[in-house]
């Protein structure tokens, strides 16, 4: 009556039969489970997109290579451990490890998780970060707006003190684009940029030929678009970051940010790849 499939007899349930048993009630259950519709809108959920911002602060942690791998940002922080190694690649020793919680009891889970939160919220307050308004619970808790506000300033924190390891020079940012157009030059390419706005900047070109001349044949010319069009500039910034990160450089900027000539963000994408390049040089004079 109820149009379930008929496949089990009384004798059957009198007797137990496990399986079949299991299979009935299953079939009666997706038949006829008696739930009331949920009211959930629906198309809310499934809108729900990773921003760009969201994307850049994600790839900058993975790049940093965090343990776990973070795949959302507000639930994977939620118990403090990336933040804490976060602080740590930051300003290595600032966490005190021990009073953190990395395996958390079954039973106390909930109050580990927010004693780490609180500790991540006052390394912050010691690393002279703003966080008024700011307390673990709103980090245990994935508070989308006060989360980014501390992971802003973790990845600001970390973007600065790469800057400064380049040099001592003031002029960091004519530094660095002096340094890629002699790079540039000295390898035979015909780019150049005259600053982190350079329009040139939206083919991908500088960055893809700054790439081959760091590591010489590094870069397959033959997947390299003549930038026509939007898609080909994109398709350029993709490849030019691919390659980026596989020279080991951590890059955390998107492809959009390089078509859109995003200055700050295509200035630590330079960055870091001058200080990649400055690696190899130290370890050959210690040689």
């Amino acid at each position: 009556k109820l149009g379930c499939r008929a496949f089990i007899h009384p004798q059957d349930v009198v007797e137990g039969v496990y399986k079949l048993n299991l299979a009935f009630v299953a079939n009666l259950f997706n038949n006829c489970p008696s739930l009331d519709k949920p009211d959930i809108d629906w198309n809310d959920i499934e809108n729900i997109e990773e921003t760009r911002e969201e994307k850049t602060y994600r790839n900058w942690m993975n790049s940093l290579g965090v343990s776990p791998y973070v795949n959302w940002l507000y639930s994977d922080l939620a118990d403090g451990l990336i933040i804490f190694q976060l602080y740590d690649i930051i300003q290595p020793g600032a966490v005190v490890w021990n009073k953190v919680h990395k395996k958390f009891n079954r039973m106390k889970k909930f109050m580990e998780k927010l004693e780490n939160c609180n500790y991540v919220v006052d390394l912050g307050r010691k690393q002279k970060f703003s966080l008024v308004g700011i307390a673990g619970q709103d980090i245990c808790d994935g508070n989308a707006t006060l989360t980014l506000a501390l992971v802003w300033q973790l990845m600001r924190s970390y973007t600065l003190n790469m800057l400064s390891n380049l040099g001592d020079s003031k002029q960091i940012e004519a530094d660095i684009v002096k340094w890629v157009n002699e790079k540039l030059q000295g390898a035979g390419k015909s780019s150049r940029i005259n600053g982190f706005q350079d329009s040139s900047i939206s083919t991908g070109l500088p960055l893809i030929d700054l790439i081959d001349a760091i590591k010489p044949g590094s870069i397959n010319y033959e997947m390299v678009l003549h930038p026509e069009t939007d898609e080909d500039k994109m398709a350029n910034a993709k490849y030019g970051i691919s390659m980026a990160r596989r020279l080991g450089a951590r890059v955390y900027a998107l492809p959009e940010d390089i078509v859109e000539v995003k200055p700050k963000m295509v200035m630590t994408v330079f960055a870091v790849l001058m200080s990649r390049d400055y690696v190899p040089n130290m370890d050959s004079k210690k040689s």
